[in-house]
């Protein structure tokens, strides 16, 4: 095989690179106007979803869209005449190749940015969800939430507020007024944070007309910032509450205990209109039946003495248990306490004899000790004595001996 062997040029590698997708105008930059659509993962599905959708509510809302050029075709000009007209169109057209919504790369996961050419996204958008929610019928199945961007700027704070200084002016400045809230949400941006941006929008605001208020619950209209990367986009949406924050699998569910309880309500009604009706009968039969009552009442009284006198009895035993009790308790604890006290004698009774016989005995030891000295003493002085008489027993006898040696000698 030719060419296994051979090193491939540097040439290949360094080609390559030219085959890489050119990004630039397919992504997301300041100044466009547009839908943001998230998603769970499929971005593909969803890309087709959200083009099925809107072309169904844009044809609906705005007309089919129509191109430059398309009503002069004819089904039988020749494939050359053909391409020949629409190179004269784009060389005399130069925006012909932008249509109604075109997918752009948005920056973050899960998020598509389809711009939008020739209408207003903010109406297409709450179109779409009050029908949605008039009618409860689900047409999508990946899309998650749709929001229109009215405007786009660059993500840092200054530029936010200089650019929401004229933005805002449609809807808040005198004698403009309404309720609002401000949703800010960032994707791949650290520039700013959500409390100061949204502090400073509010006071923004707040100068435009001192008369608009804060209302989180039910606001008229929600001033949304969705940062991504860079670019800040910038929109004003109706009913944001009313349709779950533009959440297009939420505005189909149907509210089913909500709609049950009204229709529980009235049945409730209806039922204590009956009841009333039926008591007033049987309060008619209920003053006939008073007279003859009368006269029970004085035994109803009677038992009802008894009833409290038993009562009473009762009581009366239950407290006397609960003291013959608190009695009973107390009386054993005195006597553990008694019984505590007595052995904590007995024993020191018993360490006081012990130390006592200690004591007596220490004492004999010593009394036998002293005895025994005494008593060797004693032998002492009388084995010294003995010794002595005999001394003086040998020294007399050596005298005597030495007398009789000197008689002996004279002789």
């Amino acid at each position: 095989m030719q060419g296994e062997g051979r090193k491939r040029n540097k040439k290949h590698y360094v080609g390559q690179l030219h085959h890489k997708r050119w990004r630039g105008g397919r992504e997301l930059e300041v100044g466009m106007q547009g839908i943001l659509v998230t998603c769970n993962n499929n971005q593909k599905k969803c890309t087709s979803e959200a083009y099925d959708l809107l072309n169904e509510y844009a044809d609906k809302l705005y007309g089919a869209e129509t191109f430059p050029g398309a009503e002069g075709s004819c089904p039988d000009e020749d494939v050359d005449d053909a391409l020949k007209r629409e190179v004269e169109m784009l060389r005399a057209h130069p925006g012909y190749q932008e249509r109604r919504f075109q997918t752009l790369e948005s920056g973050a996961n899960n998020v598509i940015f389809i711009r939008t050419h020739n209408l207003e996204s903010d109406k297409l958008v709450h179109y779409i969800l009050s029908d949605l929610h008039a009618t409860k019928k689900k047409k999508t199945r990946l899309i998650l939430r749709m929001l229109p961007v009215m405007g786009t700027c660059r993500a840092f704070m200054d530029d936010i507020l200089k650019y929401l200084s004229n933005f805002l002016q449609p809807w808040f400045k005198r004698p403009n007024t309404a309720t609002y809230q401000v949703v800010y949400k960032a994707r791949n941006n650290n520039h700013s944070k959500r409390e100061d941006v949204i502090k400073s929008v509010a006071g923004l605001v707040g100068k435009m007309n001192s008369k608009n208020r804060v209302n989180l619950t039910k606001p008229d209209l929600t001033i949304m910032l969705e940062v991504i990367k860079g670019v800040c986009c910038v929109s004003v949406a109706r009913e944001y509450t009313v349709y779950k924050k533009y959440n297009l699998q939420e505005v189909v569910r149907e509210d089913v205990p909500k709609t049950e309880e009204p229709a529980k309500a009235g049945d409730k009604a209806a039922a204590a209109g009956e009841g009333k009706e039926d008591d007033k009968a049987a309060g008619e039969g209920k003053e006939d039946d008073k007279a003859a009552g009368e006269g029970k009442d004085d035994k109803v009284e009677e038992m009802e003495g008894d009833k409290v006198e038993e009562k009473e009895g009762d009581k009366a035993v239950e407290e006397g248990k609960e003291d013959d009790k608190v009695e009973e308790m107390e009386g054993n604890k005195v006597e553990e306490k008694e019984g505590d006290k007595a052995a904590e004698e007995g024993k020191k009774d018993d360490k006081v004899e012990e130390m006592e016989g200690d004591t007596v005995k220490v004492s004999e030891e010593e009394k036998e000790r002293k005895v025994l000295e005494d008593e060797g003493v004693e032998e002492q002085k009388m084995a010294g004595k003995g010794d002595v008489e005999e001394e003086e027993k040998t020294h007399d006898r050596e005298d005597k001996g030495d007398g009789e040696s000197s008689c002996f000698t004279l002789l």
